[in-house]
């Protein structure tokens, strides 16, 4: 591809991005801008559709989700959930590496409560706490978002919570999106008259190259058919075999 065939692939991306943001409700762009004052930067919109037609694709009854105040996408995921038959109730685990993020996301929820049928789990716990919990083979679809520290072992995870053909999903493949709600550096800079900003670079790099191995090890992995998928900031889509 030439560089102009780049630059129409990229107008064309985020024409798709802005038309998924434009169809969103107004209660979605609400609880947007609560989670950005709250210092959680939101996943993409398409890529939050994405996972919800996604959801009702497969038919999925038991999603879990690994994010760091990932508000937009839970809601996304709960609309899924009730637009399935309301005779075996979805449900939906949220398991947020952020105490911030949990409130936000059952705040959400309370407001929804009245309007949906789909049970929701909210806890706040490390990835690699929890989901040893959890029981094996009782899964449709596993989500991970956030921080770093979600992806940790998510393919041995998966693998033991989803049932066959399962669907596995890891966000920001192509690792654009910092999810941490924590100042920027332009703010730590202003506040402690320092510059951070070789920090943050530093912490890019690891997390660009931490994706990169995940892209790897996906296609490595013979337990999982897998694909890179250019939706969002990338997504990697494997399917338990």
């Amino acid at each position: 591809m030439s560089g102009r065939d780049y630059s129409k692939l990229a107008n064309g991306w985020e024409f798709i991005e802005d038309t998924a943001y434009d169809n969103e409700s107004d209660l979605l762009h609400e609880l947007r801008r609560q989670a950005l004052d709250a210092g959680f930067e939101q996943g993409s919109a398409s890529q939050a559709r994405f996972m919800a037609i996604q959801v009702r694709q497969i038919h999925a009854r038991s999603v879990i989700i690994l994010g760091t105040g990932a508000l937009v996408e839970t809601v996304h995921l709960i609309g899924a959930l009730n637009a399935l038959s309301a005779d075996t109730p979805g449900q939906l685990t949220a398991v947020d590496s952020s105490a911030q993020g949990t409130v936000l996301i059952r705040k959400a929820f309370n407001r929804m409560q009245d309007h949906t049928h789909v049970k929701l789990r909210v806890v706040n716990a490390k990835a690699d706490v929890f989901l040893p919990r959890l029981n094996p083979g009782d899964y449709d679809m596993v989500i991970v978002t956030g921080d770093e520290q979600n992806y940790s072992g998510a393919f041995d995870h998966a693998y033991r919570l989803l049932r066959r053909d399962g669907v596995l999903m890891l966000c920001d493949a192509l690792a654009l999106h910092s999810a941490s709600a924590t100042p920027s550096p332009r703010s730590q800079t202003e506040a402690s008259g320092q510059d951070h900003s070789g920090q943050h670079q530093d912490s890019q790099h690891d997390r660009v190259m931490h994706m990169c191995q995940l892209i790897d090890d996906a296609f490595d992995d013979e337990r999982f058919d897998s694909a890179l998928i250019p939706v969002g900031t990338g997504m990697i889509l494997s399917i338990k075999r």
